[in-house]
């Protein structure tokens, strides 16, 4: 028998913008559910030190995670540890089918899917996935104590991923196509200043070098950005740290986006093109992408969720029917 339940407010995603979202959502009496998604948590829990979260001088991501969740739970939020692998956002009541053939129906939603690691794509790269190609240091670190990895990027998450890489690899080698990095000024500084990082400047991760038995990456081409000249370094590992994309999959063809995949929302707000559907977080922000915007967003989208299905009560419009849609859901799962 098929799981179908009716929400007042549905949260999809459990970052910092979805738990947010719960926390007031739930002070507001809407008794929300948030569905977790496939990384319950999303990017913090691979991430390591948090520094510039308010309040805490340092804090483990995972930790941060886990006592937003717990906050969440104690307002009075229902978490759903399930993966939303369709949204149907055509009619209200909106419906969400997961992964266990949970269906829930929802008079609202909440978008805060977050974002992916994004790849090269490369086909060496996909082929040894898992086998010394990582997108994950903090996940896959342990695993190359006392061996060379290059790390691809020059941001943020390059920079965060290599200084966490010194703490196993004997050598980490940062390779950037530029001639400075994008990051932070303070992780530039401890970068250089850590004698177990090498920079190559100008050059991109072109091919993995490896071999299949057993599966494993012994070294890296990188071409010249300048002058497109080879050469050849040997890693045991590579991680790829070249930002994220977001997760927008589920409303690729049902909401307005821009930026290359970025849910666009109307400017002061987190309202979408669908009126009822709100996004907030790194599903919706190309520019700032911090945990701290993030529950910023996730608390306007609980307000902004809270003011419209309250006019719509008010309008005196009639509820939908939601036992139709039950029935229908459950004929079509039989």
């Amino acid at each position: 028998m098929t799981d179908i339940s009716h929400v007042k407010l549905l949260i999809v995603g459990s970052g910092p913008a979805g738990y947010t979202a719960a926390v007031y959502a739930a002070r507001a009496m809407l008794e929300p559910m948030l569905i977790q998604g496939m990384q319950p948590g999303g990017q913090l829990t691979i991430t390591t030190e948090v520094e510039n979260w308010p309040g805490d001088t340092e804090i483990q991501g995972p930790d941060l995670m886990v006592k937003m969740e717990e906050h969440a739970r104690a307002m009075g939020a229902e978490i759903v540890m399930d993966l939303v692998t369709s949204l149907d956002l055509k009619r209200r009541p909106f419906t969400a089918t997961c992964d266990s053939g949970r269906v829930v129906t929802a008079d609202a939603v909440i978008l805060a899917t977050g974002a992916q690691a994004r790849w090269l794509g490369l086909p060496s790269e996909e082929k040894f996935k898992g086998f010394g190609v990582s997108a994950c240091a903090t996940c896959d670190g342990f695993f190359y104590r006392g061996r060379e990895v290059l790390v691809i990027g020059g941001g943020n998450t390059a920079v965060e991923e290599a200084l966490f890489l010194t703490k196993f690899a004997s050598k980490v080698t940062l390779v950037h196509r530029r001639d400075a990095l994008r990051a932070e000024k303070i992780l530039q500084q401890r970068l250089f200043n850590n004698p177990k990082v090498q920079v190559i400047w100008n050059h991109a991760l072109t091919e993995v070098q490896g071999v299949d038995t057993p599966m494993g990456v012994t070294g890296a081409v990188l071409t010249s950005t300048l002058d497109g000249s080879t050469r050849q370094v040997p890693a045991d590992g590579v991680f790829v740290a070249i930002g994220h994309a977001p997760a927008s999959e589920l409303v690729r063809d049902q909401l307005d986006l821009h930026n290359g995949g970025y849910v666009k929302v109307e400017p002061g707000s987190t309202r979408t093109s669908i009126p009822g559907v709100f996004a907030a977080g790194d599903l919706t922000d190309h520019i700032y992408r911090q945990a701290v915007t993030s529950a910023g967003m996730g608390c306007m989208a609980a307000l902004d969720a809270e003011a419209w299905l309250a006019e719509h009560d008010e309008a005196g419009r009639p509820e939908p029917d939601h036992a139709w849609r039950q029935e229908e859901m459950a004929e079509q799962t039989e």
